[in-house]
């Protein structure tokens, strides 16, 4: 769950609808290597359901039983981190070029855990994963997939800066400068050749408080109201 404080309320926005958005801006990016791709529909079928394993955790919130406060993706326990991989991943195995993308997603955003010997089981899982999906699509080698799976990170990367409204500046592994300026998304270079690009996602507004257990938080989602997030990305 994507959590977005403001004037004494959350806006909680799921994962798999964070992905859908990012798939969105996808559908209107010009880059030839992307645009006259042989592999095309399963980097932006990737790019759609890279976090759909996420949907059995989002349906209900998890909540920190020390502070009461609602956890969102990056705070959640280990093991939901490492267990909405092999699901998700094994959802996209009918297109298994695609399930090999995001197999390289989850292998690109905890690299830094690399070292970490809780986490050594989970990217030699990964690894096989990846491997295995590849070899069974037979459309590329692990370059191939390398390359392409830039477009993975920074559809990631746009869309979760939208709906974080981050506005530190970032600039990813690939080359593309972002940040967020009054709710919009700014991207240097300019993927989409000048014109703008609506972008809008809902969610759901609760209070910002604490819960006293993960009951009372479900409840107060149950009786959330729905909220509209829009804004533009645009290439300068």
């Amino acid at each position: 769950m994507i959590v977005r404080p403001g004037n004494g309320s959350l806006l909680l926005i799921t994962q798999p609808d964070h992905a859908a958005l990012a798939g969105r801006i996808m559908d209107r990016w010009l880059d030839p290597a992307l645009r006259d791709s042989p592999r095309k529909d399963e980097i932006l079928m990737a790019v759609r359901e890279h976090d759909n394993g996420w949907a059995e955790v989002d349906a209900a919130p998890v909540v920190d039983s020390e502070s009461g406060r609602l956890l969102d993706f990056v705070h959640v326990p280990l093991d939901v981190r490492q267990g909405v991989w092999p699901r998700g991943i094994a959802r996209l195995a009918h297109t298994p070029y695609a399930a090999a993308l995001v197999a390289q997603h989850a292998l690109h955003i905890y690299g830094r855990k690399r070292r970490d010997r809780e986490w050594a089981d989970f990217f030699g899982q990964m690894e096989r994963t990846r491997a295995q999906h590849l070899r069974r699509s037979g459309a590329g080698s692990l370059n191939d997939l390398q390359r392409d799976y830039a477009f993975v990170r920074v559809a990631d990367l746009l869309s979760l800066g939208f709906c974080q409204g981050r506005r530190e500046p970032v600039t990813d592994e690939f080359g593309y400068d972002l940040r967020v300026e009054d709710g919009d998304v700014i991207i240097s270079p300019d993927p989409f050749g000048g014109a703008p690009v609506p972008l809008a996602i809902r969610g759901r507004e609760i209070p910002d408080r604490s819960f006293s257990t993960e009951a009372d938080a479900f409840e107060a989602l149950n009786a959330a109201r729905e909220a509209t997030l829009t804004g533009v990305a645009r290439g300068v």
